[in-house]
This record gives C-alpha cells, sequence and structure tokens, in this order.
C-alpha cells in the first residue's frame, strides 16, 4: 500500500530574520521536506502580512469579503494537513503579528462557515495543528503564573474548536534571549527536528 506524507504549512512570526524562532521553524521546515514533506514556509514579517483586520472583512454584515492578501494566504495553505506555529511570547501571550493572522486569515469562509441553523460549522476538520513558542522567563515561571494554562485555553483551545483542528502539542521554550549558548540553541533545534519527523511519521496517509 503506497502511503505519502503530510502536507505542512509552517507559520512563523518574528520580526528579526536572524531569530530563535525562524531557526526553529527553517529547523522543522527543513525536517518535514527530507521526510517526503511538501512544506510551504510563511514568514510573516518577511510576507508583509498585515495583521490589522478591517471593517470590511468583518463577517458580522452582507458583503464581508477577505482583502487581496488573505485571499493569497488561504490558497498557499488551503491544502495542509497539519500547520505548525512558531511565535515568541510577548507579555506571556501570542504576539499581535500571529494573532491577526489567525483572526484574519482562519476566519469566516476558511476556518469556520458563516452562521447557519446551529451556528458556525468548523471547516477544517482533521487538520492537525502543532505549535512551538518561546519565552525569555524559564518554563516553570510561566507555567506558575498562569499565562501557560490561560493561553492554552483562551487562544490554542478556542482556535482548534473553532476551526475543527486537532491540537498535536504546544512545546514552549522558555530563558530564550540575545545571550543564548549556541549548545542551548543546538538542543532545541534538535527538539524541534526530532518533533517534526515524529509528526510526519504519525500523520504519513495511506
Amino acid at each position: 500500500m503506497q502511503t505519502s506524507a503530510p502536507r505542512v504549512a509552517v507559520i512563523a512570526a518574528h520580526p528579526r530574520k536572524r531569530s530563535f524562532t525562524l531557526a526553529m521553524a527553517a529547523a522543522f521546515a527543513d525536517t518535514a521536506r527530507a521526510a517526503g514533506c511538501e512544506v510551504d514556509l510563511r514568514d510573516l514579517y518577511r510576507l508583509r502580512f498585515d495583521p490589522r483586520l478591517r471593517a470590511e472583512e468583518m463577517p458580522d454584515h452582507l458583503g464581508a469579503a477577505v482583502r487581496p492578501d488573505v485571499a493569497r494566504e488561504r490558497a498557499a495553505i488551503a491544502g495542509a494537513d497539519i500547520f505548525a506555529f512558531f511565535y515568541p511570547l510577548w507579555f506571556n501571550a501570542t504576539p499581535a503579528m500571529m494573532k491577526g493572522y489567525v483572526e484574519r486569515v482562519f476566519g469566516m469562509d476558511f476556518g469556520y462557515s458563516a452562521i447557519r441553523a446551529g451556528g458556525n460549522q468548523p471547516l477544517l476538520g482533521g487538520r492537525k495543528m502543532i505549535t512551538f513558542t518561546s519565552s525569555g522567563a524559564p518554563q516553570d515561571w510561566v507555567e506558575s503564573s498562569g499565562a501557560w494554562s490561560a493561553m492554552q485555553k483562551h487562544f490554542d483551545a478556542h482556535f482548534a474548536a473553532m476551526t475543527g483542528m486537532e491540537i498535536i502539542g504546544h512545546h514552549n521554550f522558555g530563558s530564550v534571549g540575545q545571550g543564548m549558548r549556541k549548545d542551548a540553541v543546538d538542543r532545541c533545534r534538535a527538539e524541534v527536528q526530532d518533533r517534526a519527523r515524529r509528526v510526519v511519521q504519525v500523520y504519513r496517509r495511506d
């Protein structure tokens, strides 16, 4: 029986091109490609994506329509089986660039349907989402502050419920900063690569 690797969309947000976030996103993308996946890496800052939702895009009136940049993004990632998100935690939360991308791209008619009998319906059932974040604070502080559980509940879980995606992991790297040792970065990269290999193996289609 022939098997095929899943298609993967890697969606990354960091203003610095040479950043921990983009290094980890590239590691995931390269590993998935080496395993036979078709991968589309969306570097939101280099794409100059605009995270601001315009009034005419709001799905609360007849005639609401997406703008060309959103239409391009939807076309680029529409066939993905797995969505991998990479971003830093700012104020212990998802940064504006990634939040705006989710609001605009994964909104009505892509992530969920227009309101019908019974309300909105998820449109991405069967797809998977995995997230890799980083924080300057150590992981134990992120957890003890309540930020970790709050983000998983108010962002990850709600996002998945609205779209129908299955969460297959959220991994945060704590104590990430400019003075980070190379061996520490290499350990994080190896962990991301290992996760990518496991994800591809588990979700091969047959």
